[in-house]
Protein backbone atom coordinates (compact mmCIF):
# COMPACT_ATOMS: atom_id res chain seq x y z
CA UNK A 1 0.00 0.00 0.00
CA UNK A 2 2.92 2.36 0.68
CA UNK A 3 4.21 1.96 -2.91
CA UNK A 4 0.75 2.66 -4.36
CA UNK A 5 0.30 5.71 -2.11
CA UNK A 6 3.73 7.02 -3.12
CA UNK A 7 2.83 6.53 -6.81
CA UNK A 8 -0.37 8.56 -6.40
CA UNK A 9 1.49 11.30 -4.51
CA UNK A 10 4.24 11.36 -7.18
CA UNK A 11 1.73 11.83 -10.01
CA UNK A 12 -0.08 14.59 -8.07
CA UNK A 13 3.34 16.17 -7.42
CA UNK A 14 4.15 16.20 -11.16
CA UNK A 15 0.76 17.64 -12.13
CA UNK A 16 0.92 20.41 -9.53
CA UNK A 17 4.49 21.39 -10.40
CA UNK A 18 3.97 21.48 -14.17
CA UNK A 19 0.36 22.67 -14.47
CA UNK A 20 -0.08 25.03 -11.52
CA UNK A 21 3.43 26.26 -10.71
CA UNK A 22 4.77 26.09 -14.30
CA UNK A 23 7.92 24.18 -13.29
CA UNK A 24 9.81 22.66 -16.23
CA UNK A 25 8.69 19.01 -16.72
CA UNK A 26 12.32 17.80 -16.52
CA UNK A 27 12.68 19.12 -12.98
CA UNK A 28 9.21 17.89 -11.99
CA UNK A 29 9.91 14.35 -13.24
CA UNK A 30 13.37 14.22 -11.69
CA UNK A 31 11.96 15.47 -8.37
CA UNK A 32 9.11 12.94 -8.43
CA UNK A 33 11.57 10.13 -9.20
CA UNK A 34 13.79 11.05 -6.25
CA UNK A 35 10.76 11.49 -3.96
CA UNK A 36 9.42 8.02 -4.82
CA UNK A 37 12.84 6.34 -4.64
CA UNK A 38 13.81 7.85 -1.26
CA UNK A 39 10.49 7.28 0.53
CA UNK A 40 10.09 3.75 -0.85
CA UNK A 41 13.30 2.82 0.98
CA UNK A 42 15.77 2.41 -1.90
CA UNK A 43 19.46 2.67 -1.05
CA UNK A 44 21.29 5.81 -2.12
CA UNK A 45 23.56 3.82 -4.49
CA UNK A 46 20.54 2.21 -6.13
CA UNK A 47 18.89 5.61 -6.62
CA UNK A 48 21.98 6.96 -8.42
CA UNK A 49 22.14 3.84 -10.64
CA UNK A 50 18.44 4.06 -11.53
CA UNK A 51 18.62 7.80 -12.32
CA UNK A 52 21.63 7.30 -14.60
CA UNK A 53 20.31 4.06 -16.08
CA UNK A 54 16.75 5.29 -16.64
CA UNK A 55 17.91 8.42 -18.44
CA UNK A 56 20.55 6.60 -20.50
CA UNK A 57 18.50 3.55 -21.49
CA UNK A 58 15.48 5.62 -22.52
CA UNK A 59 17.54 8.02 -24.64
CA UNK A 60 19.57 5.12 -25.99
CA UNK A 61 16.34 3.80 -27.51
CA UNK A 62 14.66 7.01 -28.62
CA UNK A 63 17.11 9.96 -28.30
CA UNK A 64 18.71 9.82 -31.76
CA UNK A 65 15.32 8.97 -33.28
CA UNK A 66 13.94 12.21 -31.79
CA UNK A 67 16.84 14.25 -33.20
CA UNK A 68 16.53 12.77 -36.70
CA UNK A 69 12.75 13.13 -36.67
CA UNK A 70 13.01 16.80 -35.69
CA UNK A 71 15.51 17.47 -38.52
CA UNK A 72 13.22 15.78 -41.08
CA UNK A 73 10.32 17.82 -39.72
CA UNK A 74 12.33 21.05 -40.02
CA UNK A 75 13.17 20.42 -43.69
CA UNK A 76 9.58 19.45 -44.47
CA UNK A 77 8.28 22.60 -42.80
CA UNK A 78 10.82 25.18 -44.04
CA UNK A 79 10.90 23.86 -47.62
CA UNK A 80 7.09 23.91 -47.84
CA UNK A 81 7.01 20.13 -48.35
CA UNK A 82 4.78 19.55 -45.30
CA UNK A 83 2.18 21.95 -46.67
CA UNK A 84 2.33 20.34 -50.11
CA UNK A 85 1.63 17.00 -48.42
CA UNK A 86 -1.23 18.54 -46.48
CA UNK A 87 -2.74 19.99 -49.64
CA UNK A 88 -2.71 16.60 -51.39
CA UNK A 89 -4.05 14.63 -48.42
CA UNK A 90 -6.83 17.14 -47.71
CA UNK A 91 -7.83 17.04 -51.37
CA UNK A 92 -8.28 13.27 -51.09
CA UNK A 93 -9.88 12.90 -47.64
CA UNK A 94 -11.65 16.22 -47.26
CA UNK A 95 -10.98 19.05 -44.80
CA UNK A 96 -13.24 17.63 -42.10
CA UNK A 97 -11.65 14.15 -41.97
CA UNK A 98 -8.16 14.88 -40.64
CA UNK A 99 -8.88 13.03 -37.38
CA UNK A 100 -9.95 9.91 -39.29
CA UNK A 101 -6.90 10.14 -41.56
CA UNK A 102 -4.39 10.46 -38.71
CA UNK A 103 -6.05 7.70 -36.67
CA UNK A 104 -5.99 5.28 -39.62
CA UNK A 105 -2.42 6.18 -40.62
CA UNK A 106 -1.25 5.69 -37.03
CA UNK A 107 -3.12 2.38 -36.77
CA UNK A 108 -1.38 1.02 -39.89
CA UNK A 109 2.09 2.43 -39.23
CA UNK A 110 2.38 1.15 -35.64
CA UNK A 111 1.94 -2.51 -36.61
CA UNK A 112 5.62 -2.69 -37.63
CA UNK A 113 6.91 0.67 -36.31
CA UNK A 114 7.40 1.52 -32.62
CA UNK A 115 4.64 3.94 -31.56
CA UNK A 116 6.94 6.75 -30.37
CA UNK A 117 8.98 6.59 -33.60
CA UNK A 118 5.80 6.56 -35.68
CA UNK A 119 4.52 9.71 -33.98
CA UNK A 120 7.84 11.52 -34.51
CA UNK A 121 7.88 10.56 -38.20
CA UNK A 122 4.24 11.55 -38.84
CA UNK A 123 4.09 14.66 -36.63
CA UNK A 124 5.12 17.15 -39.37
CA UNK A 125 2.38 15.82 -41.66
CA UNK A 126 -0.17 15.99 -38.86
CA UNK A 127 0.69 19.59 -37.95
CA UNK A 128 0.56 20.79 -41.53
CA UNK A 129 -2.73 18.96 -42.21
CA UNK A 130 -4.22 20.42 -39.04
CA UNK A 131 -3.05 23.94 -39.89
CA UNK A 132 -4.44 23.78 -43.43
CA UNK A 133 -7.79 22.46 -42.16
CA UNK A 134 -8.03 25.10 -39.41
CA UNK A 135 -8.40 22.47 -36.68
CA UNK A 136 -7.01 22.11 -33.17
CA UNK A 137 -3.85 20.02 -32.86
CA UNK A 138 -5.29 18.60 -29.61
CA UNK A 139 -7.75 16.41 -31.51
CA UNK A 140 -5.61 15.41 -34.47
CA UNK A 141 -2.39 14.67 -32.54
CA UNK A 142 -4.32 12.60 -30.01
CA UNK A 143 -6.04 10.71 -32.84
CA UNK A 144 -2.62 9.94 -34.31
CA UNK A 145 -1.08 8.68 -31.07
CA UNK A 146 -4.18 6.68 -30.08
CA UNK A 147 -4.17 5.05 -33.51
CA UNK A 148 -0.49 4.21 -32.99
CA UNK A 149 -1.08 2.89 -29.47
CA UNK A 150 -3.99 0.61 -30.44
CA UNK A 151 -1.94 -1.56 -32.78
CA UNK A 152 1.18 -1.12 -30.61
CA UNK A 153 -0.53 -3.10 -27.82
CA UNK A 154 -2.87 -5.38 -29.80
CA UNK A 155 -1.32 -6.48 -33.09
CA UNK A 156 1.85 -8.57 -33.70
CA UNK A 157 4.62 -8.25 -34.87
CA UNK A 158 4.89 -5.34 -32.42
CA UNK A 159 7.20 -6.69 -29.65
CA UNK A 160 4.71 -6.50 -26.73
CA UNK A 161 1.82 -8.48 -28.26
CA UNK A 162 4.09 -11.04 -29.93
CA UNK A 163 5.96 -11.64 -26.65
CA UNK A 164 2.66 -11.99 -24.76
CA UNK A 165 1.39 -14.45 -27.39
CA UNK A 166 4.56 -16.51 -27.01
CA UNK A 167 4.32 -16.61 -23.20
CA UNK A 168 0.59 -17.49 -23.25
CA UNK A 169 1.16 -20.06 -26.01
CA UNK A 170 -1.38 -18.44 -28.33
CA UNK A 171 -1.40 -18.76 -32.12
CA UNK A 172 0.21 -15.54 -33.47
CA UNK A 173 -2.00 -15.45 -36.59
CA UNK A 174 -5.14 -15.72 -34.45
CA UNK A 175 -3.83 -13.06 -32.07
CA UNK A 176 -3.21 -10.80 -35.06
CA UNK A 177 -6.73 -11.36 -36.43
CA UNK A 178 -8.43 -10.76 -33.07
CA UNK A 179 -6.22 -7.74 -32.42
CA UNK A 180 -7.04 -6.19 -35.80
CA UNK A 181 -10.81 -6.60 -35.34
CA UNK A 182 -10.80 -5.31 -31.74
CA UNK A 183 -8.39 -2.55 -32.77
CA UNK A 184 -10.45 -1.30 -35.74
CA UNK A 185 -13.60 -1.06 -33.62
CA UNK A 186 -11.65 0.70 -30.86
CA UNK A 187 -10.23 3.14 -33.42
CA UNK A 188 -13.77 4.31 -34.26
CA UNK A 189 -14.30 5.24 -30.59
CA UNK A 190 -10.87 6.92 -30.50
CA UNK A 191 -11.64 9.12 -33.53
CA UNK A 192 -15.08 10.13 -32.20
CA UNK A 193 -13.49 11.00 -28.85
CA UNK A 194 -10.67 13.02 -30.46
CA UNK A 195 -13.05 15.03 -32.65
CA UNK A 196 -15.12 15.91 -29.60
CA UNK A 197 -12.09 16.95 -27.52
CA UNK A 198 -10.57 18.85 -30.44
CA UNK A 199 -13.77 20.90 -30.78
CA UNK A 200 -13.61 21.83 -27.08
CA UNK A 201 -9.92 22.75 -26.76
CA UNK A 202 -8.19 24.77 -29.46
CA UNK A 203 -4.41 24.83 -29.72
CA UNK A 204 -2.85 26.12 -32.95
CA UNK A 205 -0.48 23.48 -34.46
CA UNK A 206 1.86 26.22 -35.76
CA UNK A 207 0.98 29.50 -34.02
CA UNK A 208 3.86 31.40 -35.67
CA UNK A 209 2.81 30.42 -39.20
CA UNK A 210 0.15 32.55 -40.90
CA UNK A 211 -1.80 31.80 -44.07
CA UNK A 212 0.39 34.32 -45.90
CA UNK A 213 3.55 32.46 -44.81
CA UNK A 214 2.05 29.16 -45.97
CA UNK A 215 1.10 30.66 -49.35
CA UNK A 216 4.65 31.97 -49.79
CA UNK A 217 6.17 28.59 -48.88
CA UNK A 218 3.82 26.78 -51.27
CA UNK A 219 5.35 28.75 -54.16
CA UNK A 220 8.78 27.25 -53.37
CA UNK A 221 7.47 23.84 -52.24
CA UNK A 222 8.82 20.58 -53.76
CA UNK A 223 6.49 18.11 -55.46
CA UNK A 224 4.14 15.98 -53.36
CA UNK A 225 6.04 12.81 -54.40
CA UNK A 226 9.39 14.22 -53.24
CA UNK A 227 7.77 15.50 -50.03
CA UNK A 228 6.39 12.06 -49.16
CA UNK A 229 9.78 10.32 -49.44
CA UNK A 230 11.34 11.42 -46.09
CA UNK A 231 8.28 10.01 -44.30
CA UNK A 232 7.50 7.02 -46.52
CA UNK A 233 11.03 5.63 -46.97
CA UNK A 234 11.75 5.16 -43.20
CA UNK A 235 8.33 3.53 -42.69
CA UNK A 236 8.86 1.12 -45.60
CA UNK A 237 12.37 0.22 -44.40
CA UNK A 238 11.19 -0.45 -40.83
CA UNK A 239 8.21 -2.47 -42.13
CA UNK A 240 10.54 -4.46 -44.41
CA UNK A 241 12.79 -5.30 -41.46
CA UNK A 242 9.82 -6.50 -39.37
CA UNK A 243 8.47 -8.68 -42.19
CA UNK A 244 11.90 -10.14 -42.90
CA UNK A 245 12.63 -10.98 -39.26
CA UNK A 246 9.13 -12.36 -38.71
CA UNK A 247 9.54 -14.79 -41.64
CA UNK A 248 12.91 -16.20 -40.50
CA UNK A 249 12.63 -19.78 -39.27
CA UNK A 250 14.47 -20.43 -35.99
CA UNK A 251 17.81 -22.07 -36.64
CA UNK A 252 17.85 -21.01 -40.31
CA UNK A 253 21.09 -19.48 -41.58
CA UNK A 254 20.72 -15.72 -42.07
CA UNK A 255 21.79 -14.45 -45.51
CA UNK A 256 23.70 -11.26 -46.22
CA UNK A 257 20.56 -9.69 -47.73
CA UNK A 258 18.58 -10.29 -44.52
CA UNK A 259 21.41 -8.78 -42.45
CA UNK A 260 21.50 -5.72 -44.73
CA UNK A 261 17.70 -5.22 -44.60
CA UNK A 262 17.78 -5.60 -40.80
CA UNK A 263 20.47 -2.89 -40.70
CA UNK A 264 18.75 -0.33 -42.91
CA UNK A 265 15.37 -1.15 -41.31
CA UNK A 266 16.49 -0.30 -37.77
CA UNK A 267 14.74 2.97 -36.75
CA UNK A 268 17.96 5.00 -36.46
CA UNK A 269 19.37 3.99 -39.88
CA UNK A 270 15.93 4.26 -41.53
CA UNK A 271 15.54 7.81 -40.21
CA UNK A 272 19.09 8.75 -41.27
CA UNK A 273 18.09 7.68 -44.79
CA UNK A 274 14.85 9.65 -44.43
CA UNK A 275 16.88 12.67 -43.33
CA UNK A 276 19.08 12.40 -46.43
CA UNK A 277 15.95 12.38 -48.58
CA UNK A 278 14.71 15.48 -46.74
CA UNK A 279 17.89 17.28 -47.86
CA UNK A 280 16.52 17.02 -51.43
CA UNK A 281 13.44 19.08 -50.57
CA UNK A 282 14.73 22.70 -50.75
CA UNK A 283 14.43 24.16 -54.23
CA UNK A 284 17.80 25.85 -53.79
CA UNK A 285 20.43 24.31 -51.50
CA UNK A 286 22.29 26.49 -49.00
CA UNK A 287 24.91 25.07 -46.60
CA UNK A 288 23.61 27.53 -44.00
CA UNK A 289 20.65 25.15 -43.58
CA UNK A 290 22.96 22.67 -41.80
CA UNK A 291 24.62 25.32 -39.63
CA UNK A 292 24.02 26.07 -35.96
CA UNK A 293 22.03 29.15 -36.97
CA UNK A 294 20.17 27.36 -39.79
CA UNK A 295 17.29 24.89 -40.01
CA UNK A 296 19.25 22.05 -38.36
CA UNK A 297 20.57 24.24 -35.54
CA UNK A 298 17.10 25.50 -34.66
CA UNK A 299 15.66 21.99 -34.94
CA UNK A 300 18.29 20.60 -32.55
CA UNK A 301 17.59 23.43 -30.09
CA UNK A 302 13.92 22.37 -30.13
CA UNK A 303 14.89 18.70 -29.82
CA UNK A 304 17.03 19.27 -26.73
CA UNK A 305 13.99 20.19 -24.65
CA UNK A 306 12.08 17.12 -25.83
CA UNK A 307 15.07 14.84 -25.20
CA UNK A 308 15.54 16.09 -21.63
CA UNK A 309 11.88 15.59 -20.76
CA UNK A 310 11.72 12.15 -22.41
CA UNK A 311 14.86 11.09 -20.54
CA UNK A 312 13.42 12.31 -17.23
CA UNK A 313 10.25 10.34 -17.96
CA UNK A 314 12.52 7.31 -18.44
CA UNK A 315 14.03 7.91 -14.99
CA UNK A 316 10.57 7.96 -13.40
CA UNK A 317 9.50 4.79 -15.22
CA UNK A 318 12.74 2.96 -14.33
CA UNK A 319 12.45 3.87 -10.64
CA UNK A 320 8.88 2.53 -10.60
CA UNK A 321 9.83 -0.65 -12.47
CA UNK A 322 12.60 -1.39 -9.93
CA UNK A 323 10.48 -0.57 -6.88
CA UNK A 324 8.50 -3.82 -7.09
CA UNK A 325 5.19 -1.95 -7.39
CA UNK A 326 4.19 -4.13 -10.35
CA UNK A 327 4.61 -7.25 -8.19
CA UNK A 328 2.51 -5.70 -5.42
CA UNK A 329 -0.32 -4.95 -7.82
CA UNK A 330 -0.02 -8.36 -9.49
CA UNK A 331 -0.20 -10.30 -6.23
CA UNK A 332 -3.22 -8.32 -5.03
CA UNK A 333 -5.18 -8.93 -8.25
CA UNK A 334 -4.10 -12.42 -9.33
CA UNK A 335 -6.21 -14.16 -6.67
CA UNK A 336 -9.44 -12.43 -7.75
CA UNK A 337 -12.00 -14.45 -9.76
CA UNK A 338 -12.67 -11.92 -12.55
CA UNK A 339 -12.65 -14.09 -15.69
CA UNK A 340 -11.43 -12.35 -18.86
CA UNK A 341 -11.34 -9.04 -16.94
CA UNK A 342 -8.46 -10.29 -14.77
CA UNK A 343 -5.71 -10.02 -17.44
CA UNK A 344 -7.03 -6.59 -18.43
CA UNK A 345 -7.11 -5.18 -14.89
CA UNK A 346 -3.77 -6.73 -14.01
CA UNK A 347 -2.07 -5.26 -17.08
CA UNK A 348 -3.80 -1.88 -16.61
CA UNK A 349 -2.55 -1.68 -13.02
CA UNK A 350 1.02 -2.55 -14.03
CA UNK A 351 0.97 -0.16 -17.03
CA UNK A 352 -0.36 2.71 -14.90
CA UNK A 353 2.21 2.00 -12.20
CA UNK A 354 5.39 1.81 -14.29
CA UNK A 355 4.63 3.36 -17.69
CA UNK A 356 5.90 0.84 -20.25
CA UNK A 357 3.22 -0.96 -22.27
CA UNK A 358 5.70 -3.64 -23.37
CA UNK A 359 6.80 -4.34 -19.78
CA UNK A 360 3.15 -4.48 -18.68
CA UNK A 361 2.27 -6.91 -21.50
CA UNK A 362 5.16 -9.28 -20.77
CA UNK A 363 4.76 -9.13 -16.97
CA UNK A 364 1.01 -9.78 -17.12
CA UNK A 365 1.38 -12.63 -19.61
CA UNK A 366 3.95 -14.27 -17.32
CA UNK A 367 1.58 -14.04 -14.35
CA UNK A 368 -1.54 -15.18 -16.23
CA UNK A 369 0.03 -18.07 -18.21
CA UNK A 370 0.09 -20.55 -15.27
CA UNK A 371 -3.52 -19.62 -14.38
CA UNK A 372 -5.08 -20.29 -17.81
CA UNK A 373 -6.41 -23.80 -17.10
CA UNK A 374 -7.71 -22.76 -13.66
CA UNK A 375 -9.51 -19.82 -15.27
CA UNK A 376 -10.99 -22.07 -17.97
CA UNK A 377 -9.09 -20.61 -20.92
CA UNK A 378 -7.96 -23.70 -22.82
CA UNK A 379 -8.87 -23.27 -26.51
CA UNK A 380 -6.82 -21.37 -29.09
CA UNK A 381 -9.45 -18.62 -29.36
CA UNK A 382 -9.50 -18.31 -25.55
CA UNK A 383 -5.74 -17.75 -25.51
CA UNK A 384 -5.97 -15.16 -28.32
CA UNK A 385 -8.68 -13.30 -26.37
CA UNK A 386 -6.53 -13.35 -23.22
CA UNK A 387 -3.66 -11.75 -25.18
CA UNK A 388 -6.12 -9.13 -26.53
CA UNK A 389 -7.37 -8.42 -22.99
CA UNK A 390 -3.77 -7.96 -21.81
CA UNK A 391 -3.13 -5.66 -24.79
CA UNK A 392 -6.20 -3.55 -23.94
CA UNK A 393 -4.87 -3.19 -20.39
CA UNK A 394 -1.49 -2.03 -21.75
CA UNK A 395 -3.17 1.20 -22.94
CA UNK A 396 -4.64 2.09 -19.52
CA UNK A 397 -3.49 4.67 -18.65
CA UNK A 398 -0.69 6.75 -20.16
CA UNK A 399 0.60 9.54 -17.94
CA UNK A 400 3.85 11.12 -16.73
CA UNK A 401 5.84 7.86 -16.50
CA UNK A 402 5.21 7.00 -20.18
CA UNK A 403 7.55 8.43 -22.83
CA UNK A 404 4.60 8.56 -25.27
CA UNK A 405 2.87 11.14 -23.05
CA UNK A 406 5.86 13.48 -23.31
CA UNK A 407 6.42 12.81 -27.01
CA UNK A 408 2.79 13.85 -27.67
CA UNK A 409 2.75 16.96 -25.49
CA UNK A 410 6.20 18.31 -26.40
CA UNK A 411 6.05 17.66 -30.15
CA UNK A 412 2.49 18.99 -30.49
CA UNK A 413 2.79 22.02 -28.21
CA UNK A 414 0.09 20.66 -25.89
CA UNK A 415 0.50 21.68 -22.24
CA UNK A 416 0.78 18.99 -19.56
CA UNK A 417 -2.62 19.72 -18.01
CA UNK A 418 -4.34 19.32 -21.40
CA UNK A 419 -2.29 16.17 -22.03
CA UNK A 420 -3.77 14.60 -18.90
CA UNK A 421 -7.24 15.84 -19.73
CA UNK A 422 -7.21 14.56 -23.32
CA UNK A 423 -4.62 11.82 -23.87
CA UNK A 424 -4.60 10.17 -20.43
CA UNK A 425 -8.40 10.09 -20.42
CA UNK A 426 -8.38 8.90 -24.04
CA UNK A 427 -6.18 5.90 -23.26
CA UNK A 428 -8.54 4.99 -20.40
CA UNK A 429 -11.65 5.21 -22.60
CA UNK A 430 -10.21 3.41 -25.63
CA UNK A 431 -8.42 0.73 -23.58
CA UNK A 432 -11.53 0.02 -21.50
CA UNK A 433 -13.70 -0.12 -24.63
CA UNK A 434 -11.28 -2.62 -26.20
CA UNK A 435 -11.52 -4.76 -23.04
CA UNK A 436 -15.33 -4.60 -23.23
CA UNK A 437 -15.16 -5.85 -26.84
CA UNK A 438 -12.95 -8.74 -25.70
CA UNK A 439 -15.50 -9.52 -22.98
CA UNK A 440 -18.32 -9.62 -25.57
CA UNK A 441 -16.21 -11.74 -27.92
CA UNK A 442 -15.61 -14.28 -25.13
CA UNK A 443 -19.36 -15.02 -25.16
CA UNK A 444 -19.70 -15.14 -28.95
CA UNK A 445 -16.58 -17.10 -29.97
Amino acid sequence: MLAILLLVLSVVFIVLLTARWKVHPFLALLGASLFFAIFSGMSLETIVELVNGGFGVTLGKIGIVIVLGVIIGAFLEHSGGAYKLAEVVLRVIGKKRVHEAMGIVGFIVSIPVFADSGFIILNPLNKSLTKKAGLSVVGTATALILGLMITHVLVPPTPGPIAAAGIIGADVGLVMLVGLVIGMLSLIVAVIYCKKMGSKIYIDPNPDVTEEVIAEKMKQAPSAFKSFLPILIPILLIVGKSIMEFSIVEGEEVSGLVTFISFIGSPIIALIIGMLFSFLLPKKWDNEMLATTGWVGKALADASNIILITGAGGIFGTVLQNSGIADVLASSLSGANLGIWLPFLLCAAIKTAQGSSTVALITTASIVAPLLITMGFTTEIDKALVVAAIGAGAMVVSHANDSGFWILTQFSGIDVKTGYRVYTLGTFIVGTFAAFLVFLASFIL
